[in-house]
């Protein structure tokens, strides 16, 4: 059913509901790193019946199209939308990524995997140097030494948590997170 065919009543009715749904993801997506705008575009795709162009987004939401494309790209990298081809349009259409579950192993997969590797990769580093300092001077006078051991065995720690947290995206990249916990 497309919406010409609703009256003016029920079209305005629709509108009142998906607005305040646009609205509420629009200000939950602050999880993302998106902004209220951006997170009001992808609303307004997820309402969308068809794809829709740079210039269809720009005319609803009152807003230029250098905004819309910044917007779109957004989505893009974080695989929220899709661009598809339509037979017939030289214009680029975007949809939105429907399957939440894959958006969200997406989402944090990119974000967490970029966080893990950076953390891993100071903290190894970190550690290479204490043991460095601990070499290089076999009688370090305490606390000092005591201070770079204690150090070095909190990043060990840590690694070995950024090292379960690689696993823990490995998981989810691959399905088998919902072997664990399930789609509904």
């Amino acid at each position: 059913m497309s919406l010409d065919q609703l009256t003016p009543e029920q079209q305005a009715e629709l509108s009142k509901v998906r607005k305040r749904v646009i609205e509420a993801i629009g200000r939950n997506m602050d999880l993302y790193g998106i902004s209220l705008s951006t997170g009001h575009l992808y609303g307004l795709l997820f309402f969308a019946d068809k794809p829709m162009t740079l210039d269809e987004m720009g005319m609803e939401m009152k807003m230029s199209k250098t905004s819309m494309s910044t917007g779109v790209r957004t989505l893009l990298d974080m695989k929220m939308v899709n661009k598809v081809w339509e037979k017939g349009s030289r214009k680029d259409l975007y949809e939105v990524e429907y399957d939440w579950y894959q958006t969200f192993t997406d989402f944090f997969a990119i974000k967490w995997r970029k966080a893990v590797e950076s953390n891993i990769l100071v903290l190894r580093r970190a550690v290479e140097e204490i043991n460095k300092l601990l070499a290089l001077d076999s009688e370090l006078h305490e606390p000092f030494r005591g201070i770079l051991e204690e150090d070095r065995r909190k990043m060990g720690e840590a690694v070995k948590y950024y090292e379960w947290l690689d696993r823990l995206i490995d998981v989810m990249e691959s399905g088998e997170i919902y072997n664990l916990v399930p789609k509904e």
